[in-house]
């Protein structure tokens, strides 16, 4: 299994080179966005020392880099650009990521947003009140035990940047993964679940935001047709995986405050 590398080249550009510097990597990160090993890039520079850059570059694995990217027909046109800079490279390491990662307070976490463990509470309480009694979805949950709402609130709060409750209680994503096996869930039965637990959201006043809710239905969609997937007859329980932490993505909270609004 190959594992995402994280490049970084530190430079040191004279600043009467700066100007073409940043317009040679402006022209050179097309080819970056182009590669297929590439999943993000970001150029960087010093607020106390302008004359220091720092390119980050996130590949799909190192060896990715090495004989994908660099043999393929976008390396050129890229070293072109970016050789009259060559000479001022300070540093061009590749670094492993390690598991102390996390986000800062500055946005809250979709939990906090939602209204913490009490609103996925109510949450689950209405979304089972309605999946019990429905005709499509009622027969493939009628032999839940009564405390599955109480488990699957946990497990949202977690997913959502909560608590590790669900975790610490009964394992990481292969055990939730782990409960669909068998079942049988179909395509219909799956977007039937994902309505009702809109519905769901909307009677247990969880934010209405358009942030909000395109990231909560991100997930929805995410793990109820991972649910339909594992479900299946020939799926196998995968390895022993974390919780999935989920963002707010590409629109983070609004608020009218920073918008001048």
């Amino acid at each position: 299994m190959t594992t995402q590398t994280v490049e970084y080249i530190r430079y040191h550009i004279p600043e009467d080179r700066s100007a073409e510097f940043l317009a040679a990597y402006t022209r050179a990160a097309r080819q970056l966005a182009a590669s297929p090993h590439c999943v993000s890039y970001e150029l960087t520079r010093c607020e106390e020392d302008f004359e220091h850059y720092v390119l980050r570059i996130v590949w799909t694995s190192t060896e990715d880099h090495l004989k994908g990217f660099r043999a393929s027909e976008l390396f050129p046109e890229f070293l072109t650009e970016i050789r009259p800079y060559v000479g001022y490279i300070d540093e061009m390491r590749h670094y492993t990521p390690t598991t102390v990662r996390g986000t800062g307070s500055s946005d809250p976490t979709l939990y906090a947003w939602a209204g913490g463990a009490e609103a996925f509470g109510r949450l689950t309480s209405v979304f089972y009140e309605k999946v019990l009694k429905d005709d499509l979805l009622g027969p493939l949950f009628a032999d839940l035990p009564a405390e599955h709402a109480e488990h699957v609130a946990l497990w949202l709060g977690e997913v959502f940047g909560g608590p590790s409750a669900y975790s610490e209680q009964y394992g990481g994503h292969s055990h939730m993964v782990a409960m669909h096996v068998g079942k049988g869930v179909t395509e219909p039965q799956r977007r039937r679940w994902v309505n009702l637990i809109q519905d769901a959201a909307d009677e247990a006043g969880l934010p209405t935001d358009a942030e909000f809710r395109s990231a909560f239905l991100a997930y929805i969609e995410w793990g109820t047709r991972l649910a339909v997937h594992f479900s299946g007859p020939d799926a196998q329980r995968p390895a022993e995986q974390q919780v999935p932490h989920w963002t707010w993505g590409a629109a983070p909270p609004y608020r009218s405050d920073s918008a001048g609004v």
